[in-house]
């Protein structure tokens, strides 16, 4: 994910906490598309999930994180009903870099237009920690992704990114929801979003949910309202996404790792996406 700040440091677009609207609840007209409620063992069902591992930026990964990314069970694996998302601090190497930290980034092989998506999940409490539930555009063509240019190469912020779920690293009471794309007409960088408090999101699951249709997406965290965009035709948001799950390790959302530091989770009970 790549984000837009001030001189402060502080993201440039955000809004308040919108506490009332509720997610309607899934009724019998909704059909289930796609599905992992993690009920075995071992690897992520790889007819399901890519482990995207190749670093697409010079060596590492974007918006300066401290991570490899793995496909080893040490970082991601599946146990008693959830999967585990593993961020450690270890020297791992790869394609000639080197770095401190290692944990997973996986892609759904599915990619959907529209509907309803929910995770359930539970979240690291470390500093420097930042889990992100969120969609990326099939067309972005990312170096070492699922889809490779099967629907395009538009690179981003073309292809268009929703993150239904993102929390900084500094600050584990509260879960961001945000958008980024580019206007197709000037080709404009654009970005905003919004943020809820929450209290316990390391010790109870939650659901971080979607509503994406063809004139709005409303983002959710336990049916609470956490941002609403408008979807029209010059945004890249009518076309095909696909699923992301992962924890980075410090970088622009990380922040600073503390010192003690050895190993957290990002834990995800189930994802569901609905039409």
């Amino acid at each position: 994910t790549a984000w837009a700040f001030s001189a402060t440091g502080e993201f440039i677009t955000q809004t308040e906490t919108i506490s009332v609207f509720k997610v309607p609840a899934v009724t019998e007209n909704e059909e289930l598309l796609f599905s992992d409620e993690f009920n075995y063992e071992g690897r992520p069902n790889p007819e399901k999930w890519h482990h995207q591992t190749i670093p697409p930026a010079n060596g590492g990964w974007f918006n300066d994180e401290l991570q490899h990314y793995t496909d080893r069970a040490a970082n991601s694996y599946v146990s008693n009903g959830t999967l585990k998302i593993v961020g450690r601090r270890e020297q791992y190497s790869t394609g000639g870099s080197t770095r401190s930290y290692t944990s997973a980034r996986l892609n759904s092989t599915f990619a959907f237009k529209y509907g309803r998506v929910e995770f359930r999940a539970k979240l690291p409490k470390s500093g420097g920690t930042w889990p992100a539930l969120w969609t990326l555009g099939a067309n972005i063509n990312e170096t070492g992704n699922y889809f490779g240019d099967r629907y395009g190469s538009v690179g981003w912020p073309l292809c268009g990114e929703i993150d239904i779920l993102e929390q900084t690293g500094w600050n584990k009471n509260q879960t961001i929801a945000h958008f980024h794309w580019a206007d197709f007409d000037t080709k404009e960088y654009r970005n905003e979003g919004g943020k809820i408090g929450i209290s316990n999101a390391d010790t109870e699951f939650h659901v971080y949910a979607m509503e994406w249709r063809q004139n709005s997406i409303q983002v959710f965290m336990d049916g609470r309202l956490v941002h609403q965009l408008e979807n029209n035709s010059n945004r890249p948001y009518n076309d095909l996404h696909y699923l992301l799950m992962n924890m980075a390790i410090g970088g622009t959302l990380g922040g600073n790792v503390p010192d003690g530091f050895s190993e957290d989770v990002l834990e995800i009970d189930y994802v569901r996406v609905y039409r």
